[in-house]
């Protein structure tokens, strides 16, 4: 089982987390519950913003809690307390008995089987505490926006440089037998700049996060690419309605691939609201795509030994050939569509989308003329069908090269067209949570502007 974590760091021990679990599931059964899930849990962090070389923000946060799921037959309550009394469990379990008793049957309630559940616990080297004085964080959020400013006198402004740090444990039990958990970390350095030139002004940003502060990207790294990025966007210009290929960069191509995951998820699926029904075995994207879960990478931002209903996650191709292999199904959503977990309540675990060999310069080059989109705005997705509208700015591209940046347009497709006509991926793979993904060059989307 992996190593539970220093007492001197949280106000409990792991042990007392997981008695705590034991008290209130003993309790549930003694009072009616034909089953019960528990999950406890407390976390902690700093976090500090500076803004034109002034501190702005100092947070600290200190969390726990207890969540507590009861079944009666098929019928199901939830509550939750944040505190750890013996008398506030007690409550805590009675309230979520007397929601039970007021909801109606439910077929497909109840906890996993327990065949499923998680049984050996890997150690995934996901905490790595970091002892970071309030000064010392104060210090590096003011090198990583010095270095923005230093670029040029034309970053005129800033939105802050932060820099955060956060810890937790947790321990997820039931009344299977089933008790588990473990310590994580993730810390982050961001900054975010505007560059101005006469009347225009422009701002972006970037950032790095991992779980151990030493992975982090240095700090004058991040201000210096934060201000680089802004500088470039001056200048920009609309362009006319056109329908040409659109280059997504890495960092938005994660949301591409969660467009995707939201589109083969149990809950969209048994509710009949995903463009995807039925779409198991079928061919959804080019044959050069493939996409893989692997749930135990150590140190991963999403890696996890089970999910959410204590279900041992594993490896698995989701996506081989560009021929959907899997759904992303709990225990709940798999009964309510007849198949089995997938172990993805909760998400999914590191999805990975197999690089292809060209870098972000290969992959303009390779669009020839089209659009570059370095970010999006709004919400435009409809699940249901499929149609997908975004605002957008970015840069366009003639004969392989970036010519101008763009701003005030908009980009509109069909997400079933765009997994189909998704040209290439590149090898500028950019990992800030669950998915792992390079650029993605989508061909034939319609951008609207002038």
């Amino acid at each position: 089982m992996p190593r539970a974590a220093k007492p001197s760091r949280f106000s409990y021990r792991f042990e007392t987390l997981q008695q705590l679990a034991a008290d209130a599931l003993a309790y549930a059964r003694q009072h009616g519950a034909s089953a019960c899930d528990v999950d406890v849990s407390e976390g902690f962090g700093q976090s500090v913003t500076v803004r034109r070389g002034e501190v702005e923000t100092i947070e600290y946060n200190r969390d726990k809690g207890v969540g507590v799921t009861v079944f009666l037959g098929q019928r199901k309550g939830y509550a939750s307390t944040s505190d750890f009394s013996p008398a506030a469990l007690r409550e805590t379990v009675d309230a979520a008995l007397n929601i039970a008793r007021f909801t109606a049957e439910d077929a497909c309630a109840g906890l996993a089987e327990k065949e499923l559940l998680a049984t050996a616990i890997p150690d995934l080297d996901l905490y790595h505490p970091w002892d970071l004085p309030v000064e010392a964080a104060i210090n590096l959020a003011r090198r990583c926006e010095d270095a923005a400013f230093a670029v040029s006198p034309l970053v005129t402004n800033s939105e802050g440089a932060s820099v955060s740090t956060q810890e937790a444990q947790f321990v997820a039990a039931n009344s299977l037998g089933f008790m588990a958990g473990y310590p994580t970390s993730r810390h982050y350095v961001a900054c975010s700049v505007i560059a101005g030139e006469g009347d225009a002004m422009q701002r972006d940003d970037w950032y790095s996060t991992a779980r151990s502060g030493a992975a982090l990207a240095v700090p004058e790294a991040i201000g210096d690419y934060a201000a680089r990025r802004a500088l470039a966007r001056l200048g920009a210009k609309k362009i006319r309605t056109c329908k040409v290929p659109v280059l997504f960069e890495a960092p938005l191509a994660a949301s591409l691939i969660g467009s995707f995951v939201h589109a083969v998820s149990g809950g969209a699926l048994y509710r009949k609201s995903s463009f995807l029904l039925d779409s198991l075995g079928q061919q959804l994207f080019p044959a050069h795509v493939s996409i893989a879960e692997r749930p135990h990478l150590p140190r991963g931002l999403a890696s996890a030994a089970f999910d959410n209903d204590g279900v041992a996650t594993r490896e698995r191709e989701v996506v081989a050939d560009g021929v959907l292999q899997g759904y992303f199904l709990s225990v709940y959503t798999a009964r309510k569509l007849g198949l089995t977990t997938t172990g993805n309540a909760g998400g999914c675990h590191n999805l990975i989308v197999r690089p292809g060999a060209d870098d972000l310069a290969g992959l303009i080059r390779r669009m020839g003329r089209g659009v570059l989109v370095t970010e999006l705005l709004g919400h435009g997705i409809n699940y249901v069908t499929g149609d997908y509208s975004r605002g957008a700015a970015g840069y366009w591209v003639e004969n392989g090269e970036i010519r101008h940046p763009v701003e005030e347009i908009t980009i509109a497709g069909n997400l079933r067209d765009m997994f189909r006509n998704l040209v290439a991926v590149g090898n500028d793979v950019v990992c800030r949570g669950s998915k792992q993904v390079g650029s993605l060059l989508v061909d034939g989307m319609k951008v609207a502007g002038n």
